[in-house]
Formats: structure tokens, C-alpha cells, sequence
């Protein structure tokens, strides 16, 4: 589903290149569940913008359901995420003047689907993530739990092969947080493929192993004392969709074990 190999981003200013990415390989295969953890600065976001195809790289191959985007257009890249990858953010990214069902409602328009069917994805959706009663409600209207449901019913209406998510229990309690997680698995064990961002060493539910990837950016000041650079190891971990076993993590010998 998802090959990354030797991925390079680099952020530039007059004085500090900022290496973000580098010589990042990945590898996610179809119905995986990947959670990428890791400190704030260490190139989370990056990566999800790389994998979401919101931003392009420097350097290396990135090959999205056997297809090579490495240099596609801002058309075709376009036109993948439409049809092929779906966001769940931090933030919900819900518009507070449209109800749920306005708000699932608006990709879909953008796809140039019909009514009917439009109409048929959002109620499918919103059954799934346990909202029917609320399709007219406002976010307003809704608990922060009850929001990150509909960001995830937007994204189930349109039915893609790859879910990226951005620390998308951030804002909440513990209890909603584990809603929101049971709720991945289950779309996971349905066949979709999930890869997610988060600073926490705790998500539950998934028997993890670690396979060390990202790390903190680079950074390298131009000056005449030469370069200066950072690196925290961060780890990366991933869990098959058969794994329903949770361990908590803990360091020995520099690694997280699981």
C-alpha cells in the first residue's frame, strides 16, 4: 500500500536548513495499522504531509498503491488524495456552520457524486461511527468525542484505501480517546489501511513491535563555527491488523519493547 524508501525533506531559511526527513523508509502493506510515535519536532507532521501527497520531498522513492508519486503533478496529486487517501486531524476540521451531514457531505460534492448516493455514504457513515440521530446536529452542538466522529464518518463516506491520522485523540479525555481508538480498529479490521501520528508511548489495543525510523529534524546553521546538528531517536511502531494484544512500552538497551 505505502513504500517509502530513503525519503529526504529539507526546510531552508537564509541561515538553518532544517532536515525534517532523511533517508526515511517505510514500508505499510494493505489492512495495516501503523502508528508512527515520536516527540513534538521530530517530523510527524512531516511525513504525514509527504505520505498525504500535501507536500513533496527532496530526495528518494515514494511508491502509494503501486503507484510511483514521486513526481506527479499538483493535478494528479490532487487527484489521488481525492480518490484514494483520507485526513483525520487533531483539530476535527469541521466548518461550525454546517451540521454533520453538510459537513460529511462536502468531499463527496467535490467527487461530482449524485444526490442519492451522496446521501446513502453519509447515513452508511454516520450508523458506523455511531451518530445517526445527530446528522442535523452542529459541532456546537456535540461533545469533542462526538466531533472526531464525524471527522471520521467525513472520511468513511468517501471510502478510501489509506487513513492518515494526526494525533487524532490529542484533544481529548482518556475515555473519549479510547472511543476514538476502538473505533480505528474496528474501521482497520474492516480491511482499511490506517497510519497514525502520536506523541504518546500508550495507545492501547494493538501488540506492537518497534522498527526505529524517525528522528528528530537536523538542523544546520550556516556560519563560520561550521554545522550544529540535534538527533533524538524516535521510535516507529506497527501492529498487523490480526494483532489484538496491548502491552505497555519500555526502554532497555535504547529500545521500546513492546
Amino acid at each position: 500500500m505505502l513504500r517509502m524508501k530513503n525519503i529526504r525533506k529539507i526546510y531552508r531559511t537564509e541561515l538553518v536548513e532544517t532536515h525534517a526527513l532523511e533517508d526515511f523508509s517505510l514500508n505499510v502493506d494493505a489492512g495495516e495499522f501503523v502508528a508512527i510515535m515520536g516527540p513534538s519536532g521530530s517530523g510527524k507532521t512531516t511525513f504525514l504531509n509527504v505520505a498525504g501527497l500535501l507536500d513533496v520531498f527532496e530526495g528518494g522513492v515514494y511508491e502509494l498503491d503501486d503507484k510511483d508519486v514521486s513526481k506527479l503533478s499538483d493535478r494528479e496529486m490532487s487527484h489521488i488524495r481525492n480518490q484514494k487517501i483520507g485526513f483525520i486531524f487533531q483539530s476535527f476540521n469541521l466548518i461550525p456552520d454546517l451540521d454533520l451531514f453538510d459537513n460529511v457531505d462536502i468531499p463527496l460534492r467535490y467527487r461530482g457524486m449524485p444526490a442519492g448516493e451522496r446521501k446513502s455514504r453519509i447515513e452508511k457513515a454516520a450508523e458506523v461511527v455511531g451518530l445517526s440521530s445527530r446528522l442535523h446536529h452542529l459541532p456546537s452542538q456535540m461533545s469533542g468525542g462526538q466531533q472526531q466522529r464525524v471527522a471520521i464518518a467525513r472520511v468513511l463516506a468517501a471510502d478510501p484505501k489509506l487513513i492518515l491520522a494526526d494525533e487524532p485523540t490529542g484533544n481529548l479525555d482518556s475515555l473519549m480517546a479510547r472511543e476514538i481508538m476502538d473505533l480505528l480498529d474496528e474501521i482497520n479490521r474492516r480491511g482499511t489501511t490506517i497510519v497514525m501520528v502520536t506523541t504518546l508511548p500508550g495507545v492501547r489495543r494493538a501488540r506492537l513491535a518497534r522498527d526505529p525510523s524517525l528522528r528528530r529534524p537536523r538542523d544546520r546553521r550556516r556560519t563560520a563555527a561550521g554545522t550544529l546538528r540535534r538527533r533524538a531517536e524516535v521510535g516507529e511502531v506497527r501492529r498487523r491488523c490480526s494483532s489484538t494484544t496491548f502491552a505497555s512500552p519500555s526502554r532497555a538497551s535504547g529500545a521500546i519493547r513492546f
